[in-house]
């Protein structure tokens, strides 16, 4: 036989009964009941079907138990590696996260934010557009809850705690590689949008100076301002190898999803990256991102530490909610990168 269905606390109260108060108490956190009132809950449960609502369990605590936490694309699998290791990282901490896109638009981002000031998380944790962000919005947030950027610094949070890649270090890393391995290479940048395109490329210049070789950074201006990374880095690199140019040196890309376009051009105009032992064309990117491994030919790239990332950025939130963070210096944490070679470099 079915269960008799149960839609409300107040329903579920009386078909077991005991209080509503109880009832809430139970539902926040067990141990506030006595023990032989539990059983008796917990043996009236086993008779009804009853779901209890997951905002209504948490409008009267103190901590909702829950963060929000906003990424700037839903189509880019670099994040949802990143939020993958910030909610594992957050269910072994007992919390729930809330997830906003931002979808590239600061508007959108703004009312994540306001979303999650509304709902009254205990924190956010926050991967921003950049300078373009809304900053009266984030100052709101950051005097509200706990709030830690990850992924991007803009300058214009210097105040705020921010975990991230150490990109001079990653950057420098790649650079030093191809340097060795073939001629030094050439910068494929993204446009100057936020704050990684900015870091990665003065890593690559600070690194080629270090060497005594001279930097050269090619793409750092929109193509088209709505075309996403792969199309920016296709239609640069098909126009250089249309004019003869770069079919021999090494490319590094600002990230993976650049180098992706800047494979395609290298397919479409002949050519295949790493085919031979020294010297030649070699396209390499940054960031590690999923498909790097099942591309052809597979990419060689940089790995960001996605899931200390993640582990420390909830980590240091929880920090936060806890009071236990005395100094109002904003703490900075940096992850080196990890050089993965593969054929493509």
């Amino acid at each position: 036989m079915s269960k008799p269905r149960i839609k409300t606390m107040e329903e579920l109260s009386l078909a077991i009964g005991v209080s509503r108060p109880t009832l809430s108490r139970f539902f926040q956190d067990p141990t506030l009941v006595k023990a032989k009132t539990v059983a008796k809950i917990e043996k009236g449960l086993e008779q009804v079907e009853y779901v209890p609502n997951f905002f209504a369990t948490r409008l009267n605590r103190k901590s909702t138990r829950m963060i929000g936490v906003i990424i700037p694309y839903l189509n880019d699998l670099f994040f949802t590696e990143l939020l993958e290791a910030v909610e594992v990282a957050a269910m072994d901490a007992g919390l729930t996260v809330i997830t906003q896109c931002s979808h590239s638009d600061p508007a959108i981002e703004a009312r994540a934010a306001e979303t999650f000031m509304s709902m009254n998380v205990d924190g956010a944790i926050v991967a921003p557009l950049g300078d373009h962000s809304d900053q009266a919005v984030y100052q709101r947030l950051k005097s509200r809850m706990p709030f830690v950027l990850m992924d991007s610094r803009p300058t214009t949070m210097p105040d705020v705690d921010y975990v991230g890649t150490n990109h001079a270090q990653s950057t420098g890393l790649i650079t030093e590689y191809l340097s060795r391995v073939g001629e030094p290479p050439v910068f494929m940048a993204m446009p100057r949008v936020n704050f990684n395109a900015i870091e990665r490329e003065n890593g690559y210049v600070a690194k080629m100076n270090e060497l005594g070789l001279k930097p050269e950074v090619i793409g750092a201006e929109f193509v088209n301002e709505n075309w996403h990374f792969e199309d920016h880095g296709e239609a640069v690199l098909s126009a250089e190898f249309a004019q003869g140019r770069f079919t021999d040196r090494s490319i590094l890309c600002a990230n993976d999803r650049v180098a992706i376009g800047a494979l395609r051009a290298a397919a479409l105009h002949g050519l295949t990256p790493g085919q031979t032992k020294k010297g030649g064309l070699r396209i390499a990117g940054h960031d590690d991102y999923l498909l790097c491994p099942y591309l052809n030919p597979p990419l060689t790239t940089v790995a960001q530490d996605t899931a200390s990332i993640g582990r420390k950025a909830v980590s240091r939130m929880l920090q936060l909610i806890r009071g236990e963070v005395i100094d109002d210096t904003p703490e900075i944490t940096l992850f080196d990168g990890n050089l993965v070679v593969r054929r493509s470099a």
